[in-house]
């Protein structure tokens, strides 16, 4: 279906779509040469939903693109611009870049890149990762939302056949909105209390979800997506499945920049715009923010 599949930042995320759609296509993991290098030297070692050692290939750098490839890009937010600038020159027409990264506004980031050089498409991950170590990494079950688009279709045919669960819909906006809600709760918490994601849903914490949330659909409205009343308990409902990490706990663990601009502060940024307040989400990112200033450069372990 697709001749090479890239995964362009193969961290806990990246690396679990390779592993799932390794068995029956061509993948690169392009990951930092730690993880690179323990994989090409012992395979990829997958716990959790699948569990084996894959033998997979990884590189540190896409360094060529034959026709008919899809690169999917799975780099934090913010790391968007530097992983895909040396990519640019490579790309062909038939090349098509699925963005499967939290937020929203992401299709923008990377068509300011990339231009008219190749397709883009937006898909939306609701499954979650750990990277235990390099060359290791835990998979949670979970699914994949793609828009009702001629790649889109074909792209969810591929992850099915692979073993990915995957959705068409037509209104896709809406369903990166949900995640960026869910998000907005599920990733600050986490980070702050220390906590695995299923356990923001306490009962204690009911009072903040539920404020989280009311600033959230506000915007959403603001910006065209409509929810009903049930979006909260069905958020819950969700998350308290989840036995990972966060991705923003394990990037504070690990000393690094987290996505809290591209979440909360997406939020409180589009809140703005609409005049609307949004005082709990301002709050949550200047938390998260100190907490960014009080692990930078703790050492990866």
């Amino acid at each position: 279906m697709f001749r090479r599949i890239f995964i362009l930042g193969a961290g806990a995320i990246g690396s679990s779509c390779g592993a799932r759609l390794s068995g029956k296509n061509d993948v690169i993991l392009i990951a930092k040469k730690e993880h690179a290098d323990a994989i090409n030297r012992k395979g990829l070692v997958v716990r959790g939903e699948m569990e084996g050692v894959l033998r997979i290939k990884a590189d540190t750098e896409i360094r060529e693109i034959p026709p008919n490839s899809l690169i999917i890009l799975t780099t934090k937010v913010h790391d968007s611009k530097q992983a895909l600038e040396p990519v640019v020159k490579l790309l062909r027409k038939d090349t098509v870049i699925l963005i499967l990264q939290n937020g929203i506004g992401n299709e923008e980031i990377v068509k300011s890149v990339v231009g008219n050089r190749c397709t883009v498409e937006r898909g939306v991950l609701h499954f979650g990762a750990e990277f235990l170590k390099p060359g290791e990494v835990t998979i949670m079950k979970g699914w994949v939302v793609l828009g009702n688009t001629e790649n889109g279709r074909r792209i969810a045919q591929l992850f099915n056949e692979s073993g990915l669960e995957a959705r068409v819909v037509d209104d896709l906006k809406k369903d990166a909105w949900r995640k960026l809600v869910a998000n907005c709760i599920v990733n600050p918490l986490s980070a702050i209390l220390q906590a695995r994601d299923y356990e923001v849903v306490a009962p204690s914490l009911e009072g903040l979800r539920d404020q989280i949330v009311n600033e959230c659909v506000q915007v959403a409205r603001a910006e065209g997506v409509e929810f009903d009343k049930t979006l909260r308990k069905s958020i819950d409902e969700e998350l308290s499945k989840l036995q990972n990490y966060s991705s923003m706990y394990q990037d504070l663990v690990k000393g690094r920049k987290t996505e809290i601009e591209f979440l909360n502060g997406k939020v409180s940024e589009l809140g703005r715009k609409h005049q609307i307040p949004t005082p709990v989400n301002d709050t949550i990112v200047s938390l998260i923010k100190f907490l960014e200033e009080k692990h930078a450069g703790r050492a990866e372990r």
